[in-house]
């Protein structure tokens, strides 16, 4: 029998496919699941007379009955270089293939697939970690992430205000406009003043390239949650000591946030916090090994850098969502 052709998956078919609530559920299972997680491979590509590329490859794969079993690959390329001739440094692809036959199923858009994936993970912490009746969402940062993380948020928590805060103000107020067309059902305005603004939230979300800390420890309020997503090398941070001081710690998985998070590796150095301080990871959590948020008053905080599970769950419903459309 011939394999079926290879299906080519675009950012709108994947908006098509996916809804939160389903994309939150398909990882939790994901996490409960028996998937192998190689580490993701770092490649060095020369360029003659110009600086390094570099080549990531994060694959996954499933276990289970022939028709379960899914086989998974992000590739992704970083030309630091293109900047200059006005060109995009980073592309992206996601390759799902069969995990019974090696056959390639589809080729998707891995930046799509990432955002989605990206927002449903910290949605799917705060199941654990954010009080149940969590109202008001401060988001941090008015990239690309940000929408997806605000609507992931909302999907499992009765958030009904959303305060928008970045460097640039203009681009908060893109970010509040672009969320405020899309129907969500919320409201949305931008703050001038960081402080005040996490003085009040339930939910901290950033989502930043920052490499020295936004988000302050005396600035949170008894039973805040935060959703640290942006920081992904060591000498990045999003929150200080005195925030990772005061909260429990979780993180997406142990063995990244102890290599990539800056949020973990540097407080974790300065011994302000010790690895026995991190409570839980997204495995621990979904199989009931780790507590989550056991009172209204604790500080909780999640630190996630990402990792190929995320990817291979999102891309295997995907793939089943576009083949009913």
């Amino acid at each position: 029998m011939a394999a079926p052709p290879l299906r080519v998956i675009t950012a709108a078919d994947i908006a098509t496919a996916l809804t939160f609530p389903a994309l939150v559920e398909t990882l939790r299972d994901a996490f409960r699941r028996d998937i192998t997680v190689p580490l993701r491979h770092h490649h060095t590509v020369p360029q003659p007379g110009r600086g390094s590329a570099t080549l990531l490859l994060m694959p996954a794969w499933s276990a289970g009955e022939p028709a379960e079993r899914f086989l998974g690959c992000k590739i992704v390329t970083v030309f630091p270089d293109n900047a200059a001739a006005n060109q995009p440094s980073l592309h992206g692809s996601y390759l799902l293939m069969s995990g019974a036959t090696g056959a390639p199923l589809a080729l998707m858009d891995a930046a799509a697939l990432t955002a989605w994936r990206t927002g449903a993970a910290s949605a799917l912490a705060s199941t654990y970690l954010a009080r149940e009746d969590a109202a008001h969402l401060v988001m941090i940062g008015a990239g690309a992430l940000a929408p997806h993380l605000v609507r992931a948020h909302a999907a499992v928590r009765p958030i009904k205000r959303v305060t928008l805060w970045n460097r640039t103000r203009s681009r908060a107020i893109a970010a509040a406009f672009g969320l405020t067309v899309s129907g969500i059902d919320v409201t949305v305005a931008e703050a001038d003043d960081l402080e005040s603004a996490v003085a009040e939230a339930d939910i901290v979300c950033c989502a930043t390239l920052a490499s020295a800390p936004l988000v302050r420890g005396r600035w949170l309020r008894p039973g805040t949650h935060v959703d640290l997503v942006g920081g992904f090398t060591p000498k990045m941070r999003e929150a200080d000591d005195d925030a990772v001081k005061r909260a429990r710690i979780y993180v997406d998985t142990r063995a990244g946030a102890l290599k990539e998070a800056g949020d973990v590796v540097i407080p974790l150095r300065r011994k302000v916090i010790a690895k026995a301080d991190i409570r839980g990871d997204l495995f621990e959590l979904c199989r009931g090994t780790a507590k989550g948020r056991t009172t209204d008053k604790q500080i909780t905080l999640f630190k996630s850098v990402g990792t190929a599970i995320e990817d291979l769950a999102a891309a295997i419903l995907v793939w089943r969502g576009s083949d009913r459309n």
